[in-house]
């Protein structure tokens, strides 16, 4: 997932790696990503053609290294955002992150993202339900469901209301 978001980072214009980590890392809900997982992706962007990289002059004198999203990266990040594994769709962060990029995404990938995320929550209200019926569940795992059941049915509706907006 961190690669799509430096990727998507990219979108809106060439970006100096520094830029990079800060805001994949807010995106991220941390300050920053490590060098270490940056420079090994840029690199392997820069490797593939997904992103240029161009020797800038810095402010204090050094050279610095500006980034930039290719045309062939921009098609590599759609068709990546465009698609959602069911193991991707157990995951709450992959499916708000394409939904977060909606509007790069094609209207009938969208609609998939939104089928798969939905069969996931039906799938797990399914298993909760019957938790619920079939266990003896006390004070806190009860709440746990509970919450879960509540969530799910949350998202559910949210991701309808997706649906009627996406078309």
């Amino acid at each position: 997932m961190t690669d799509l978001i430096i990727l998507a980072t990219l979108l809106p214009g060439a970006q100096h790696g520094y830029s990079l980590k800060r805001q994949a890392g807010l995106i991220l809900g941390q300050e920053n990503l490590h060098n270490n997982l940056v420079y090994p992706l840029l690199r392997r962007f820069v490797a593939n053609r997904w992103v240029s990289k161009q020797e800038v002059p810095g402010q204090r004198g050094q050279t610095r290294q500006l980034y930039s999203l290719t045309v062939l990266g921009k098609k590599e990040l759609i068709l990546r955002l465009s698609t959602l594994s069911e193991q991707d769709a157990r995951d709450s962060n992959e499916f708000r992150l394409r939904v977060g990029m909606f509007q790069v995404i094609p209207p009938e990938a969208r609609l998939h993202i939104l089928e798969r995320r939905q069969a996931f929550l039906q799938s797990r209200l399914e298993k909760l339900s019957a938790i619920e019926k079939n266990f003896d569940l006390d004070r806190y795992a009860g709440e746990v469901t509970r919450r879960l059941l509540a969530d799910s049915e949350v998202e559910i509706n949210w991701i309808e209301h997706l649906r009627r907006i996406s078309k």
